[in-house]
């Protein structure tokens, strides 16, 4: 039953994802922050998951705002790194405020 409960709450948290309306620009801005992390031309090829996943909204730091958050996953030879957009809710546009990238690595 656990099992099943986790996988609806899965299922349910990628759908919202991709019923995000800035979904489309994360994904888009997620090759040129990953070929500006790693220093690479605009030409060079990096691998960008598809799959967006939306993540609690965090809160600004200034006022009693708050940020949308979306994360993508990209690829770069063998190495893998998250990336997270912070979007102003703002309906109709997708305001983009912030954004981080870290590599997945154990640094021990």
């Amino acid at each position: 039953m656990q099992r099943m409960v986790t996988a609806l709450l899965l299922m349910t948290s990628s759908a919202c994802a991709q019923d995000q309306p800035c979904t489309a620009d994360a994904l888009i801005k997620a090759g040129p922050l990953l070929r500006f992390h790693v220093e690479l031309k605009p030409t060079d090829a990096v691998d960008i998951d598809p799959q967006v996943k939306a993540l609690p909204p965090v809160k600004a730091l200034k006022g009693n705002g708050h940020f949308d958050v979306l994360e993508v996953t990209g690829h770069y030879i063998k190495a893998t790194y998250r990336m997270r957009f912070l979007y102003a809710p703002i309906r109709g546009s997708c305001v983009l405020m912030g954004q981080e990238i870290l590599e997945v690595a154990d640094p021990y």
